[in-house]
């Protein structure tokens, strides 16, 4: 997470003096620490229990009392994983999100960023495993039954538009299909792909935050070494040099079986990385 967090704050306290112009006030950053401490309640809310559940199993012969608890106990196995899931994600993002903040509170606050140590995990205990091993590129799931009505028609007129070189219409577009259909799985494509129009736009800054934005949502989705490849070019380019390396070695380090691998390599050497 220290990767993104470095990324995120060179971007936000670029070597641009009038951007630091720009950059979150002390109070913004504690008001988003409240916001995420609402969250966490609310989360907690949801794991207790309001005390009504019931399950009748009385009547009928034993074979269908015994094939009705089944189909119970299937159904609150998966429901079961599905919360565990949303659990994980949530502390995960909570942490990471934690995270960022610390950083840029000891930043507004002139203190040592240098002495902060590992974030603690949002609520206690340990970190949940997440599959962070390396993979090889795929096609973006277009399962249907995952997408809400609509999303799948909206993400390919916003990638006619980017096709066609409409490249506004495009950046337009998919920021509305991120906002519409939040947490989707075509979300950290969008993301890209609205860098890809921004780029096309000329703005490369607002095309690096995109970028950022499509691999922290999915730092081991079919997408991720695109991303990260493509924010360590917009780095560059902005003059970032050693954030631009970074993340451009970082495609190999976590990615090797991947095609951006050699296009990274490239890159470092196009912007003379050791």
């Amino acid at each position: 997470m220290r990767f993104v967090v470095m990324i995120a704050l060179g971007l936000a306290f670029g070597p641009v003096t009038a951007q630091a112009q720009d950059a979150q006030t002390l109070a913004d950053v504690r008001q988003e620490l409240t916001v995420l401490n609402v969250e966490v309640q609310k989360l907690r809310r949801e794991l207790s229990t309001t005390g009504g559940a019931s399950v009748n199993f009385t009547g009928g012969s034993v074979l269908d009392r015994v094939n009705a608890m089944e189909s119970e106990l299937q159904r609150l196995t998966s429901k079961t994983e599905e919360l565990e899931n949303r659990v994980n994600r949530v502390v995960a993002d909570g942490t990471n999100r934690i995270g960022d903040l610390e950083f840029r509170l000891v930043e507004l606050e002139g203190g040592d960023v240098g002495a902060l140590g590992a974030t603690s995990t949002l609520g206690g205990g340990e970190m949940p495993a997440t599959n962070t091993a390396p993979i090889a590129p795929a096609a973006p799931s277009t399962n249907t039954a995952e997408l809400a009505v609509g999303e799948a028609s909206d993400f390919e007129r916003a990638k006619a538009a980017l096709a066609d070189g409409d490249f506004r219409t495009a950046a337009d577009q998919f920021a509305t299909f991120n906002e519409t259909y939040p947490g989707g799985p075509l979300g950290s494509e969008a993301d890209l792909r609205r860098g890809d129009a921004l780029r096309g736009l000329g703005d490369i800054r607002e095309a690096a935050r995109a970028y950022l934005a499509s691999f922290s949502a999915d730092p081991v989705g079919p997408v991720a070494p695109e991303a990260l490849y493509q924010l360590g070019q917009s780095l560059g380019a902005l003059g970032q040099v050693q954030e631009g390396c970074v993340t451009l070695d970082e495609v190999a380090t976590r990615f090797p079986a991947s095609p951006f691998v050699p296009q990274a390599q490239a890159e470092r050497a196009a912007l003379s990385c050791q």
